[in-house]
């Protein structure tokens, strides 16, 4: 049902040879010392893999949601920290201009990011509005031919490399999510626009998690993605295909941990075998095999109908809320198969078990998904100011 076409398998094969060449290496390195690859990311955005989702007339590959699924797990099976910084920058920040925003605006922004001479960021939850996106204090206010923002988001991915922003403010409180948020692109360097605390992290830790901070930051009135009210009905759309990502970026850290855990289980050796060869070993395999096939094709099914151009709210939502919760079992078996070496960080098991945590939660947690999946099969709207 949802086999992989000669020019699919050979991106796969090629990111997978990427990351086992430019990745695997460091990784453990760029996790210790929380460091950001820089160099990694310039090269993928020569491979095209920062442009996966947008047409080549505007510097991107030209290809679709199959294809960025199957690339976010191949560089995840490796390094999901990889693997969020180039989810963040196309289906988050770039995807939000390109879905928003007019034709001056894609032509202006989309080709530096879609080439990776540009890096981008997307800022929704802010200290005290994280389920509650439509909580937001950050504002906008229009002064002239200006727009002047105030306020503070938090846990942003690239928010302290990234070359702009897009950005979601209050333009009018008394109207809340049915008309009171627009969205913005903040541009790197603007006055009064700075990002701040870098946060210290459980895991994905060579991945950029940092506080974007505006004080009196003015941007021009072009600067405004889509229409005034219209930034929170549109940061639900980029989230159909943001869930599609981490549903992705599940993959592939479960992906890794299974991968790992059957390298360790074929060659440690109990009792005169390999505990390969034990029962209890080999059902945890069984389990954990069916769980990420499953969690795939959910994933490949959201995918597949997003590339046809049809709503996905809830499959998208499916999709990220059982491959999240899939890859947290699976990598937690990761650990216990291998025992007391799973709790160490000679071996990978650990690092996986760390990275996998943030997917159950970024991106909308897995309280809201099902909240979203609930929505859409009862036909209620959810209840907001």
């Amino acid at each position: 049902m949802f086999g992989l076409t000669d020019d699919q398998e050979q991106l796969r094969k090629e990111v997978r040879a990427f990351a086992e060449r430019e990745i695997a290496p460091h990784v453990m390195e760029w996790d210790e010392k929380s460091e950001f690859p820089h160099a990694v990311v310039k090269k993928l955005g020569e491979m095209g893999l920062l442009g996966v989702i947008f047409p080549e007339s505007l510097g991107g590959a030209g290809m679709g949601y199959v294809e960025y699924v199957l690339a976010i797990e191949e560089l995840s099976r490796v390094d999901g920290s990889v693997g969020i910084i180039v989810a963040a920058h196309n289906s988050l920040c770039t995807n939000h201009i390109m879905l928003a925003g007019n034709d001056e605006q894609r032509k202006r922004w989309i080709p530096k990011l879609a080439s990776g001479e540009w890096l981008g960021a997307w800022g929704l939850t802010e200290p005290g509005s994280g389920s509650d996106a439509g909580g937001a204090r950050t504002t906008a206010v229009k002064r002239g031919d200006k727009w002047v923002l105030n306020g503070s988001k938090t846990f942003i991915t690239n928010g302290t490399y990234a070359n702009c922003a897009v950005v979601m403010a209050v333009t009018d409180k008394e109207k809340g999510t049915r008309g009171g948020i627009s969205g913005f692109v903040v541009e790197k360097g603007t006055k009064g626009f700075r990002p701040g605390k870098k946060e210290n992290k459980l895991g994905l830790r060579a991945s950029d998690t940092a506080e974007l901070i505006f004080e009196e930051c003015e941007i021009p009135e072009e600067n405004l993605v889509g229409k005034i009210g219209d930034g929170f009905k549109d940061a639900m759309r980029v989230l159909d295909g943001g869930r599609i990502s981490i549903a992705a970026l599940s993959l592939g850290i479960g992906r890794g941990a299974l991968d790992s855990a059957r390298k360790y289980a074929l060659e440690r050796r109990q009792f005169g075998k390999t505990i390969s060869e034990f029962q209890g070993i080999q059902f945890k395999f069984a389990d954990m095999a069916t769980e990420l096939d499953a969690a795939w094709l959910l994933t490949m099914r959201a995918a597949k109908m997003k590339d046809a151009g049809q709503k996905v709210t809830m499959e998208s939502a499916m999709a990220k809320l059982y491959a999240s919760e899939a890859a947290c079992r699976i990598c937690d078996e990761g650990v216990q198969i291998h025992g007391g070496y799973g709790f160490i960080k000679d071996y990978p098991a650990e690092k996986f078990y760390r990275d996998v945590r943030l997917c159950p939660i970024g991106e909308g947690t897995s309280e809201i998904q099902r909240m979203v999946i609930a929505r859409e099969l009862l036909g209620k709207a959810p209840s907001r100011g």
